[in-house]
Parts: C-alpha cells; structure tokens; sequence
C-alpha cells in the first residue's frame, strides 16, 4: 500500500493507493498553518487510519519549494512556511516506511504526463492558480537535473518592470488586475490581454526547455478553451523560427494531479528500490 498526501493551503487530502494502482479511502481535514501543528496532525491521521497496515511508502507532496527534506519555502501555508524541516519532523510518522517529499506541480505534471499516450520524451507541466508552478517531466519522470526549477519565478520585464512571471500572470494577478476570477471573465478582449501575460513566461521559458508538449492546469487552466488558441497564436508570431511552438492542452485531472502524482513517484521509488537489491 501507498499512501499519498496532498497538502494545499487551506485543504489536505490523504489517499491510500493499493497495488492495483487504484486509490482507496481518502481523508480530508484543513491544512494547519503551524508546521508543528501540521506534523501532529497528520501523524495522528495516517497512525489512526494506516497504522496498523502494511504501508510501503508514504509520498507529501507541499505547495512550495522542497530540497533534502526542507519545506524551502512554501508560501501559501498560513503565514507562509521558511526552512521548515518537514521530513525530520515527520521522520517517526509510521515505523520503518520511507517518506518521499516532493513539490506539487512536479507531481502534477508527473501524473498528467503519466496519463498521455505515448509519454512523451518532454513535457512542461503548468499550473496557473493563485501562483504559477511548474514541473518538466522527462521519459516520464521528475527530470532530476529540473527538481528544484521554479518556471513562475522567471524573471520577466513587464510593463517597464523587471518581475516575476508569476506576478502579472497568475490567478491572484488575474483578479487584481481585472477585478473578477477567471470564471467570470467572458470578454474576448480581456482574455486577449490575459493571453499576452501568460505569454511572456512562456517565451522565456519555451527556448530553453523545448518541452514536446506544455499541460496547462490550476484554476486559470480550467478555462483554458477561452484563450488557449490566442495564447498559442501569440507564441507562434514571436516564437524564433527554429524553435517550434510546442502543442498546448489542458490538464485532464486537475483536481486529482497531484495525488496520482505522488501514486506514480511511490511506485517508481520501489520499482527503483527493487531493481537496486536485485
């Protein structure tokens, strides 16, 4: 069994994973903003409901950057998390299980690219919601040289200002700068304008990875049939000739990403584990 956790900034949702590969019981419960206040909770959780299973891996995905076990920085948790030490903290939560920490667009983009036939040799997975977060998947895997990328901190000038993609692009900007979520926004203008935001990011980012194929998600991404071609357009005009403009679609399962993301990098670790003892 694998279990499989999902922590967002207000909800944390925790799924078990059979060797079928298909998930069982799932528990949700607010996420604490108190690192040491989320740890005991989520011990209490998994020991309650696992605790007396054989669990081969525990896999955390957190909204944030994550490095050797660190909860780097992880913004959009309470007050925002710094140096958290998250995988020392948790180090107990079941006896001899090993816990995998990973970046949750890196686990999304795993899942979605998991998900497309065939996998292809490169994807950029994209998610614009309150902030951008983004994961390269390479063969079907977490491209380990990419791990701690953060594509929505790129540095763009935009609007005579140095910043970051993210800022005049995500959800959150999209709301602030227009006064409605994108689901309000039916205005073929509006969404035009939006689609030169988001492009910006992508023309920095597009030459230096040449993703096969890029996978938009998160909220903004919901509505991607309201912009896609315009954003797609946009690229193709500015876009070197030598470098083609990548295939653009949607996320498929935007709000189940992240967990069968963490499905697929528990089972890729003990198909690793197992090669490596034989």
């Amino acid at each position: 069994m694998l279990i499989t956790i999902d922590t967002g900034g207000t909800k944390t949702l925790v799924a078990s994973f059979g060797s079928d590969g298909k998930m069982g019981e799932s528990i949700k419960y607010p996420t604490p903003a108190d690192p040491k206040e989320y740890a005991t909770t989520l011990k209490n959780v998994v020991r309650e409901q696992y605790g007396q299973k054989k669990v081969d891996a525990i896999i955390l995905a957190l909204p944030g950057v994550v490095k050797d076990g660190v909860a780097v920085w992880c913004p959009n948790i309470g007050s925002g998390w710094i140096d958290v030490p998250i995988a020392k903290m948790l180090h107990d939560i079941l006896p001899d299980v090993p816990l995998l920490i990973e970046n949750d667009a890196k686990l999304a983009g795993l899942a979605e690219t998991r998900s497309l036939h065939p996998i292809p040799t490169c994807s950029l997975y994209v998610t614009i919601s309150t902030g951008i977060g983004t994961g390269v998947i390479t063969n079907g895997r977490i491209d380990p040289g990419l791990r701690n990328s953060e594509a929505g901190h790129a540095l763009i000038e935009y609007d005579g200002k140095v910043r970051q993609w993210e800022s005049f692009a995500s959800g959150h900007a999209i709301v602030k700068t227009y006064k409605k979520y994108a689901r309000d926004i039916t205005s073929k203008r509006t969404w035009h304008q939006i689609s030169d935001r988001i492009s910006r990011g992508f023309l920095a980012v597009i030459p230096i990875i040449q993703p096969d194929i890029v996978i938009i998600g998160g909220s903004v991404g919901t509505y991607f049939d309201r912009y896609g071609d315009m954003l797609v357009d946009i690229l193709r005009e500015h876009l070197p000739p030598h470098i083609p403009c990548p295939k653009f679609v949607q996320a498929q399962h935007p709000e189940q990403a992240v967990i069968y993301g963490c499905y697929y990098y528990g089972k890729d670790f003990l198909a690793d584990r197992a090669a490596q003892s034989q």
